[in-house]
């Protein structure tokens, strides 16, 4: 397993080892001793996420509000997205800031989203499937969406068509204007 720092701190791009034949392929999608020997992290993961989306689809930037934060590790299985995390720890010098990787079944690669960090993704395949690991239960009452586009962030997604758009992230994101003042 490969894992290489971002360039905002905490982030971890991870690149299992996989090993390919005729017939296919295997890899540990997560080894927590490994993990912990790399990162110095001991995630304890209890919730699994799985989504399917369609190209253009952008989900996010969904982020819960303490005490109910959650590590996210997150990999595609189908297709590929341009994933984002946004620094949302106001006392980061990397505070606003974001990082994004290509993540695809084909790739393989997983990004680690620390506590701390709004996290998104828009679907450049036809279709992609997104699994994702967490270290807290999703909590209604501590998930706020921030505006995926919202102009602050300045984040290149990658496609330049309209963006489709849950009707939830639509009528309930808030600005990082409105999110600084929380």
């Amino acid at each position: 397993m490969k894992i290489t720092l971002l360039q905002i701190p905490d982030v971890f791009l991870i690149e299992p080892d996989v090993f390919e034949d005729e017939r296919g392929f295997f890899f540990e999608s997560f080894n927590q001793n490994v993990f912990e020997k790399v990162t110095g992290i001991l995630p304890n993961f209890v919730q699994d996420n799985h989504s399917k989306s369609t190209k253009g689809v952008v989900r996010g930037l969904h982020y819960q509000l303490p005490p109910k934060t959650q590590d996210k590790l997150v990999r595609v299985v189908h297709g590929e997205v341009f994933d984002v995390a946004v620094d949302n720890r106001k006392s980061s010098p990397t505070f606003g800031h974001w990082t994004a990787e290509i993540l695809s079944a084909e790739n393989k690669k997983q990004l680690w989203i620390p506590t701390g960090f709004a996290h998104g993704f828009q679907v450049i395949s036809e279709e992609a499937e997104v699994l994702y690991k967490t270290t807290c239960y999703w909590s209604k009452q501590h998930e706020i969406t921030i505006d995926w586009a919202d102009p602050h962030l300045k984040i290149k997604w990658p496609q330049n068509s309209i963006p489709i758009i849950s009707e939830k992230d639509r009528n309930n994101a808030i600005s990082f204007e409105e999110f600084q003042s929380m």
